[in-house]
């Protein structure tokens, strides 16, 4: 079949405009809508609230704080503690612009209290600041371990600290658990204690629109200890990274979770 010089240019033109959008959409699949802005720089940018729905996260509070999280740019692999690339790379489509130690400490319950612990130190909540063990279940404080220095720089040493002596079940144990998934916010745990191991997935934004129906986003470390990333919807064939609360139980693409999972750090917003 042949195409005329006219019809060929128009073709040109038409993919040229399609590859200079900055901005990926889908339609609604069963809750699968995904808009990625791939030039931005935060959670709450590049992940905007599908048509209709608004975010609930409170001004300076947890869930804020993860909205806000920054970036990296769009396209970077997750890479784990000693340089190597995770794999799959499918599960994922963004990485958080957060420093990881070349240690293999900061994997999934690693990952969760290294953000609260961060937004507590933004906020100045030193006496905020503190993580069970697992061994006799009581707390370390960062302003005990830090005897005076509440530089950054130290408080990066607590939590390499805390790493190596809590896990998932210490942080569970510290939680409370949230009786209805409908409850959900952002900064909430998805967080299970098992035998040898167990897995942590933080809500890093909530939405809703005005039939209350709610949609979140989750970040996940692993093991070994890698980037914090976040996570695609597996039930959705777009590449979706919104989660929605009408399936039987929650499904991740490296972790399945009852929702009876959903915990809550004590002080919300302190």
């Amino acid at each position: 079949m042949r195409i005329s010089f006219f019809s060929m240019l128009a073709i040109i033109l038409f993919y040229n405009g399609i590859a200079s959008k900055k901005e990926t959409t889908v339609e609604n699949i069963d809750d699968c809508s995904v808009r990625i802005v791939t030039e931005a720089k935060t959670v709450a940018t590049r992940f905007p609230p599908p048509s209709g729905y608004n975010s609930i996260s409170k001004p300076n509070s947890f869930g804020d704080y993860l909205f806000h999280l920054p970036l990296k740019q769009y396209g970077t692999k997750v890479q784990l503690f000693d340089g190597r690339l995770k794999e799959p790379n499918s599960i994922y489509c963004s990485v958080i612009d957060m420093e990881l130690d070349p240690v293999d400490l900061q994997q999934c319950a690693d990952a969760v209290m290294r953000l609260r612990g961060e937004y507590l130190f933004h906020l100045k909540q030193f006496d905020h600041i503190h993580f069970n063990f697992l061994s006799d279940g009581k707390p370390r404080y960062f302003k005990d371990y830090a005897k005076g220095d509440l530089s950054y720089t130290s408080f990066r040493k607590y939590m390499k600290y805390i790493f190596a002596y809590a896990n998932t079940r210490s942080l569970k144990n510290e939680l409370i658990p949230v009786q209805n998934k409908n409850d959900i916010m952002p900064g909430d745990v998805f967080i299970v204690s098992g035998n040898p191991y167990g897995h942590a997935i933080i809500v890093l934004n909530v939405v809703v629109n005005e039939n209350g129906e709610k949609l979140f986003l989750l970040g996940q470390s692993y093991m070994p200890a890698q980037d914090t990333q976040v996570l695609i919807n597996p039930l959705c064939d777009n590449n979706s990274p919104w989660f929605s609360l009408d399936t039987n139980a929650l499904e991740t693409p490296e972790w399945n979770f009852e929702w009876s999972a959903l915990h809550r750090f004590n002080s919300y917003n302190p």
